[in-house]
């Protein structure tokens, strides 16, 4: 069957409803304003409008009355007059938390409230449909026979909380009223149900109610399969892809308006990103969660930068995207935190601006207050933090304000509410109500694409469906049921079975099959693992194997080669050099260029692990403390020389704020790092060395530059002469590489180019965790170090007179440089030689 007769089945099932809602008129003789039909959901309501106006102009004798095509949602809110009140279960996650942490503490289980609001409100909304489904007298003795069932079955003493949760939403659902309780005696002289894929409680309820005066209808009838094209992806991204392109390839034959079922949500979002790129106007019945957009974390983002033990990283984060606070002044706070390590917030000295409007901010967070109270707090945070008109601004910031109470006015709906809530409570309640909040994009008003559920698909007119996610694990023949409750729970409350989910997952299905087109896609690994196809798909694999060509069209880009960039930075000179600076330059000149001079690098993590890094500065400036407390009070006995090494210790992991618990890892291997270190230093001062300074700055003018840096260690051999000494925590074997070839090595050559000693002896320490300490020294260093000096003067003069700079670097050098993503060595297509040969010319 073509295309236009597929799609004119989908009329003839609409007129052949609307006939029948005509016949029924007729036959009771009810006048059309007096006939309420349900439909299942709400985005038929104009699709039935249409199809009874079609209807009416085949008719000799036209009414210009019609019907009331409703929702029971719709319909109750013509209805009016309904105000919940005390206890009453809303279906509003800001409000419900409230009443379920209430529940909680008056059954005994206040200690747990936090972690038991969220399942007890799951519990609570599962059921909701069916208690909304019972008459409001018959409601009470309805939730005590239910509960008394539930009673009688055996439960396991290990899921005594989840009996006792069930309990709770039980009694909460069964004595509740519901807005759609003014339903069971609404005015109503016919009521037509129409049937969707899904079972639906109310209807069933109002059908039994009005025996006589209530019909249903079935929207789903019989008719021919459509064109059904199958496309095997490799994985999610390669399954969006394609998606996409199957979208993209029925606009381009004029077919629209184009069904994208939301079968996997993440996926779908994906498609979606791909579609906004091409400007293709989508309309999203589904949504996506409240938290999840950016107008949350907004909100999250502050009230995580308020928490007393807060990081440094979490308040910067928040400060970064708040523009009440000065940027430039923010920026340069950054920068000296990250210097100086500063990961605890609580540590940063309150001394400009910048951080005296932070703490105001915060500290405004932190007290315990009513909710009423907290909600006006937040939001003068906001706007003291610049973020309040963005978020009013934004669609989804206006969701996020709805949904939290934070509109001027609107904490009043909390006055009644005057418990004390913490700040922990208060995030776990902020958490709890975006979580469950939906977010609906606004709808253009000539959608080319609807992103719809499966079900959904009922009743539209749609030119082509397209369906991916298709897998064993998002599309499943047999759904699991949702929910905390028990197979025997679930058929004992009547919430639908895991067959009547079979039942319903198969009927979506079957229904999207007579789309006039039907793309279904699917993917073959997940996370490196492989995945099946749904049952659903197989069947259709068994009858017809074949699967579609790629529907991606190749685009051929003409090639465009890039080079090894080759600056000149004769403008950006530098006044102070340092070992390291100078050792980018001998690695990489291109490395030297964009880190030294244009200074593009990386900020230092705050928010880490304690790694091999924070180990080493421990030892450093424990071994400083050492070595200036043995040298004010000299010892040779052990147990003196341990006890103040341990004392050295101690203050180094204060001063650098270490947290036991973290440094748990080095601290074990300490013992046998101090025995090894003390040994040696046993050998070394026999030998006539004494300890002269410990980190010790120094400088030294040469031509255009001044050479800095910071020596480890200074001692003075027997014979009077300087021993430069730097402490290395890495493996032997790099150590020992470093004096295999003298003049590659920059490090020690340039410590001593910073004394003016004439003879002077240098050496690296290694101070390994698993093996003794050992010296490995440096041969010849004043001749090392003269010659480091004239290159320096040599490669500055060149730099100076307008040399090329270029990425010379090779491995490994090149393995973790931080201007690499600059470089573009990855993509060069020119020869490195020639590169060579230009910078000598």
């Amino acid at each position: 069957m073509d295309e236009i007769a597929i799609n004119h089945h989908v009329t003839l099932a609409w007129a052949n409803v609307m006939a029948r809602i005509q016949q029924e008129m007729a036959g009771r003789q009810v006048h059309p304003a007096r006939t309420i039909v349900l439909l299942p959901y709400a985005q038929l309501m104009p699709v039935a409008r249409s199809a009874w106006t079609n209807s009416m102009r085949t008719q000799p004798q036209r009414s210009f009355f019609m019907p009331r095509f409703e929702t029971t949602l719709n319909w109750t809110r013509s209805l009016g007059g309904f105000e919940p009140c005390g206890d009453d279960l809303r279906l509003d996650a800001a409000r419900d938390a409230l009443t379920a942490g209430s529940m909680l503490e008056r059954a005994g289980l206040g200690a747990k409230h936090e972690g038991l609001v969220g399942r007890l409100m799951a519990a609570a909304w599962s059921l909701s449909r069916l208690a909304a489904a019972v008459a409001p007298a018959l409601r009470p003795a309805w939730g005590t026979r239910l509960a008394l069932e539930l009673d009688a079955g055996e439960q396991a003493p290990a899921l005594e909380i989840e009996a006792r949760i069930g309990r709770i939403a039980l009694a909460w659902v069964a004595n509740s009223a519901y807005r759609t309780d003014v339903l069971f005696s609404a005015p109503v002289d016919l009521l037509v149900l129409l049937e969707g894929l899904q079972p639906e409680p109310l209807h069933d309820s109002l059908r039994s109610l009005w025996t006589d005066r209530a019909v249903s209808l079935p929207l789903d009838q019989p008719g021919a399969a459509g064109a059904v094209v199958l496309h095997e992806a490799l994985d999610a991204e390669d399954e969006a892809e394609r998606a996409a392109s199957c979208v993209l390839a029925h606009l381009a034959q004029g077919r629209a308006p184009v069904a994208l079922v939301a079968q996997d949500r993440m996926l779908t979002r994906r498609v979606r990103a791909l579609l906004d790129e091409r400007g293709v106007e989508l309309r999203d019945e589904t949504g996506w969660t409240l938290s999840t957009t950016r107008a949350a974390a907004t909100v999250m983002g502050l009230l995580r930068a308020a928490v007393r033990d807060v990081s440094t990283d979490a308040v910067l984060d928040w400060t970064k995207n708040a523009p009440g606070f000065d940027c430039h002044a923010l920026a340069q706070l950054e920068i000296a935190l990250r210097r100086a390590g500063m990961r605890d917030w609580s540590r940063v000295a309150i001394v400009d601006g910048v951080t005296t409007q932070v703490r105001v901010v915060r500290e405004a967070l932190q007290a315990s207050r009513p909710l009423s109270q907290w909600l006006r707090a937040v939001r003068t945070a906001l706007q003291h933090a610049g973020q309040w008109q963005a978020l009013s601004d934004d669609t989804a910031g206006q969701a996020v304000l709805e949904a939290l109470r934070l509109r001027i006015g609107a904490e009043a709906q909390f006055s009644d509410i005057t418990q004390h809530m913490d700040q922990d409570g208060f995030m776990a309640w902020v958490n709890q109500t975006l979580e469950a909040g939906i977010f609906l994009p606004p709808h253009p008003a000539q959608p080319q694409v609807l992103i719809l559920p499966l079900s959904q698909l009922l009743g539209r007119s749609l030119a082509a469906v397209v369906l991916p996610g298709c897998d064993e694990l998002s599309l499943s023949p047999s759904p699991e049921s949702p929910g905390m409750w028990t197979p025997a729970q679930n058929c004992l409350l009547g919430l639908p079975s895991r067959g009547q989910l079979a039942l319903a997952a198969r009927a979506s299905w079957q229904y999207a099959l007579r789309s006039p087109r039907i793309d279904i896609l699917w993917r073959t690994s997940q996370g490196g693992e492989r995945l099946m196809p749904s049952a659903f798909v197989q069947e259709i694999l068994l009858r017809t194997p074949g699967l579609s060509p790629d529907p991606r069209v190749i685009r051929v880009l003409r090639s465009r080669p890039c080079r090894m960039p080759t600056p000149v930075s004769a403008q950006l000179p530098l006044a102070r050099l340092s070992a390291t600076a100078y050792e980018d330059l001998r690695c990489c000149p291109y490395r030297f260029f964009a880190l030294r001079q244009l200074k593009l690098q990386e900020s230092d993590e705050l928010d880490t692990q304690i790694d091999k890094r924070d180990f080493g500065a421990w030892l450093h400036l424990l071994l400083k403390h050492f070595h200036e407390a043995l040298a004010a009070v000299p010892s040779s006995a052990p147990a003196v020389r341990q006890a103040m090494i341990d004392a050295a210790a101690r203050l180094a992991t204060e001063e650098l704020r270490l947290a036991q618990s973290e440094f748990l890892a080095f601290a074990a291997s300490w013992p046998r790092v101090r025995s090894a270190y003390l040994q040696w230093l046993s050998g070394h001062q026999a030998d006539g060395a004494s300890f002269v300074q410990a980190e010790a700055a120094k400088e030294t003018p040469l031509g255009s530059v001044t050479l800095v840096g910071r020596i480890d260690r200074i001692d003075r051999l027997v014979d009077g002469t300087s021993l430069v000494i730097d402490y290395k925590t890495e493996a032997r074997n790099t150590t020992s590489e470093r004096i295999k070839h003298p003049s590659e090595d920059t490090q020690l050559a340039f410590y001593a180019a910073l004394l003016e000693d004439d003879t002077l002896a240098a050496m690296y320490l290694n101070i390994a965790e698993t093996e003794s300490t050992r010296a490995y020294r440096q041969a010849k260093i004043v001749e090392l170090r003269d010659q480091l000096l004239l290159g320096i003067q040599d490669d500055m003069r060149r730099i100076a007179a307008g040399a090329f700079l270029p990425a010379l670097g090779a491995p490994p050098a090149c393995d973790h440089c931080a201007a690499r993503g600059l470089c573009r060595k990855d993509f060069w297509q020119s020869d490195l030689n020639d590169a060579r040969e230009r910078v000598d010319a």
